[in-house]
C-alpha cells in the first residue's frame, strides 16, 4: 500500500435516543471519558495509521471544527463537510466523496460516529486487501441478535445477506451482526447515488450484493458497543476510565474514577466503577458515585447517591438525591431528597422542588 488510508467519519445524526445529552450537543461531542466520544475514535484511527480524516456533519455542524481544527494536535489532516439537508449513512458518504485523495482501488475507512469499539482497524484493511473485496465490513458477534440487522457469511468471510431484525428465532441464522465500520474500495463510493437520502445499510448494500459485488466480513469480537442510549453511553464512559474498552485519548489513568482538572471532590466521597468527575464540578460530604459521569460544573451535594447516571453540565443535584440509571440535562435543578431513575431523563434547565419526585412513601 503505496499510503495510509483514509478515513470518513459518520458524525452527523441528530442523537435522538440521547437527549437530553444531546439537545445543545451532538452526540460524538458529549464528553465519554473526559472528552468528546469523538477524539476516541480520531485517536485510535490515528493509531491505526490513518492521517486523512473527513467529517460529514451535519447536526450543530458548528461546533465540530473550532474544537478540533485542522487534527494537527492528534496528529492528523482533518476535513469537514456540511450536510445542508440530512443524506442518511450512504448519503453522507457519497457527500464528502470528492475531499479523499485516493485512487480508485485504493481502500477508504469508514467509521459511525456513535460506536465504541476494540475493532483491530489494520486487519480488516489487510482482510479486505487480501480478499479483494469491493467493500468488507466489520461484524461482531452478539448474544441476543434480534435487536440488530444480521450479516450471514459462508466458510470464506464472504457475505451471503443482510437481513433485517429477526421477529422470530427461525429468523435468527446467525449472531453475526453489522458493526458499524467499513473498508469501501474507493470507486465503489462513487457508485451512490447523490442529492437524496440514502442508507449504506438498507439500500448500498443489499444493492450491491445483488449486483454480484464481493462484500467481505470480518468478525472481530473485541469490545463493541453501540452509545445509542444515555444508558449506554455512561457504561462506554465507565469502560473507557476502567480499561476495558481501550483508547488511547483517555486523559488519565485507568482506574475506578477519572477526575479532572479544577474538580472539587470531598475526602469522604466515594468515587467507583469508572465514574468520572468532570473539570470544575464539586462532589460533597459523603456523596457516593457510582458507574457515572459528572460533566463540566456540575455540582453534586452531600449525601448524595449516584449510580449509572449522566450529570449534564453545570447541572445540580441536591443534598441525599438519589439518581439511579437516570440522565441531568445541562444546567437542570434536582432539589434535595428526589429519587430519579430507571431511564428518567431530566431536561436542560429544568427544576426540581425538594423531595418533588418519590418512589419511596416518605419524604
Amino acid at each position: 500500500m503505496t499510503q495510509a488510508p483514509e478515513a470518513i467519519l459518520l458524525v452527523g445524526g441528530k442523537g435522538t435516543r440521547l437527549r437530553p445529552l444531546t439537545v445543545r450537543t451532538p452526540k460524538p461531542m458529549v464528553p465519554a471519558a473526559g472528552v468528546p466520544f469523538l477524539t476516541h475514535q480520531l485517536a485510535r484511527a490515528r493509531a491505526a495509521g490513518v492521517e486523512h480524516v473527513v467529517m460529514a456533519t451535519s447536526y450543530l455542524a458548528e461546533v465540530f471544527e473550532p474544537y478540533f481544527g485542522d487534527g494537527s494536535d492528534l496528529g492528523l489532516h482533518l476535513e469537514y463537510v456540511t450536510e445542508e439537508e440530512p443524506l442518511g449513512t450512504g448519503g453522507a458518504i457519497r457527500n464528502v466523496a470528492h475531499r479523499l485523495h485516493s485512487g480508485p482501488d485504493d481502500p477508504v475507512l469508514i467509521f459511525n460516529g456513535d460506536i465504541l469499539t476494540g475493532l483491530d482497524i489494520p486487519a480488516l484493511v489487510a482482510t479486505h486487501q487480501e480478499s479483494g473485496a469491493d467493500v468488507s465490513l466489520h461484524l461482531s458477534r452478539v448474544e441476543d441478535p434480534r435487536a440488530f440487522g444480521l450479516v450471514p457469511t459462508d466458510e470464506a468471510g464472504r457475505v451471503l445477506a443482510f437481513l433485517e431484525k429477526p421477529q422470530t428465532p427461525e429468523e435468527i441464522v446467525t449472531d453475526q451482526i453489522n458493526a458499524g465500520a467499513y473498508v469501501f474500495r474507493r470507486s465503489v463510493i462513487d457508485t451512490i447515488p447523490t442529492g437524496r437520502p440514502v442508507s449504506v445499510e438498507r439500500e448500498t448494500f443489499p444493492g450491491l450484493l445483488e449486483s454480484g459485488a464481493h462484500l467481505q466480513g470480518m468478525v472481530d469480537s473485541t469490545y463493541w458497543l453501540d452509545l445509542g442510549t444515555p444508558q449506554a453511553f455512561v457504561r462506554g464512559s465507565a469502560d473507557l476510565v476502567l480499561g476495558r474498552a481501550p483508547s488511547p485519548a483517555v486523559p488519565g489513568r485507568r482506574g475506578e474514577s477519572l477526575v479532572l482538572d479544577g474538580a472539587h471532590v470531598a475526602p469522604d466521597a466515594k468515587l467507583s466503577e469508572g465514574t468520572v468527575v468532570g473539570a470544575g464540578a464539586h462532589v460533597g460530604a459523603g456523596a457516593r458515585i457510582t458507574g457515572s459521569t459528572l460533566l463540566d460544573g456540575a455540582y453534586v451535594a452531600e449525601g448524595a447517591v449516584i449510580t449509572d447516571s449522566l450529570i449534564g453540565a453545570g447541572a445540580r443535584v441536591g443534598a441525599r438525591t438519589h439518581v439511579t440509571g437516570a440522565v441531568v440535562g445541562d444546567g437542570a435543578d434536582a432539589g434535595a431528597d428526589n429519587e430519579l431513575r430507571d431511564g428518567l431523563r431530566l431536561w436542560c434547565d429544568a427544576v426540581l422542588p425538594d423531595g418533588g419526585v418519590r418512589f419511596s412513601p416518605d419524604r
